[in-house]
């Protein structure tokens, strides 16, 4: 044991006398977060809806019959008022349109010079303010074209992100980011770079094993990374004002997780490649644009074709993206991203066997 933390201490201190690597470890994350958090947004389209509507009038069903036409919107179904809050939040709907129970009576008393009381009601999840500023502005088009009456105008509630802030959006998919930025490309870089320069044969030759040397390497990247969650934590709720309302523990313990499967995806990289530029383009083609463009951290995976929506499935950062939301923005007890915990520690037992593996075929 002495041996191995003599060598996790050795490990450290060479990342903490190189400036570079401390540069992109600990600064990058908090420009991109600050970035993504102040000057980034982004439009989307395929909202999915649902209706709740006591009594499904001629007038009621012709105004749905208007909406699901409309190429930004997918109809999910009726529902009653009772299950609003329900489908919003495990996510089988972005907004509910909600219909009054005398829908037809106060349409027709909302006369081109009356104020009829509200006959249209529109809830959101904004936890993607992207969907909210999207939806919130085409149903009330759909809904007031053709009208004259101030009354016709819809009553629209925002849930879970009422300011829009597309900070809310784009936290967790920094975090995502971040994490297999720094454990996957980082830890795969740092043991290539010894391979290269042949100083891995010099550590192997050591009384410790070769696995233990090798994770004696990953663990300053832990270490770091468990630094930039804390420092994430801190900016997004203190300075971007994002909710932590859900279980913070799970969020902790999740995230965790999550960087474990980062650093066996790095040791991963690190067997398939011969030099840092392999190591790089690998990490830069295999992770990072798969991440941004298939996660969702950006794009919607709704709108995705059929076959990159069947990719995205193999991307661990979607799990974890839906899940922080889940627990950060909406507030919802670590039970809820029960089925985004267990797919991602299946990815991580299955790295970390595959990688483990690799890398003793590599040494005998």
């Amino acid at each position: 044991m002495g041996g191995f933390l003599s060598f996790v201490k050795k490990e450290a201190l060479h990342i903490l006398r190189d400036r570079r690597t401390m540069l992109i470890v600990l600064v990058m994350p908090v420009i991109q977060l600050l970035l993504f958090g102040f000057a980034i947004s982004v439009e989307i389209n395929n909202i999915d809806f649902a209706v709740a509507a006591p009594h499904r009038t001629e007038a009621v069903r012709g105004e749905v019959q208007r909406i699901a036409a409309n190429p930004y919107f997918s109809f999910r179904g009726y529902i009653s008022q009772a299950e609003i809050d329900d489908v919003l939040r495990t996510g089988r709907a972005d907004a509910v349109v909600v219909f009054a129970d005398d829908y037809d009576r106060r349409m027709a008393a909302a006369g081109p010079e009356a104020v009829s009381e509200t006959a249209v009601q529109l809830v959101f999840d904004a936890s993607n303010p992207n969907t909210a500023v999207a939806g919130a502005g085409y149903l009330q088009n759909i809904l007031l074209s053709g009208r004259q009456s101030a009354g016709a105008m819809p009553e629209t509630h925002l849930l879970y992100n009422p300011r829009m802030k597309s900070a809310y959006n784009f936290v967790p998919g920094i975090m995502g980011l971040i994490f297999i930025l720094i454990c996957a490309m980082m830890t795969s870089v740092s043991i290539v770079r010894e391979k290269e320069t042949g100083t891995m044969e010099v550590l192997l030759v050591s009384p410790v094993r070769p696995l233990r040397i090798i994770f004696a390497k990953m663990i300053p990247y832990f270490l770091l990374s468990c630094m930039n969650l804390a420092t994430i934590l801190l900016l997004a709720r203190y300075v971007l004002d994002v909710p932590m309302s859900g279980s913070i523990g799970g969020l902790v313990g999740l995230s965790m997780l999550y960087l474990v499967l980062a650093l066996a995806l790095g040791l991963f990289i690190s067997t398939v490649s011969d030099n840092q530029i392999t190591a790089m383009l690998i990490s830069g083609m295999l992770l990072i644009l798969p991440i941004i463009m298939l996660s969702g951290m950006v794009f919607p995976i709704e709108n995705m074709p059929g076959v990159l929506q069947g990719v995205s499935y193999i991307i661990p950062t979607r799990w974890y993206i839906s899940a922080v939301r889940k627990l950060m923005i909406e507030g919802l007890p670590f039970a809820a991203v029960l089925r985004e915990f267990f797919i991602l520690l299946a990815m991580t037992v299955l790295l970390i066997g595959v990688a483990l593996k690799k890398f003793n075929d590599k040494l005998e």
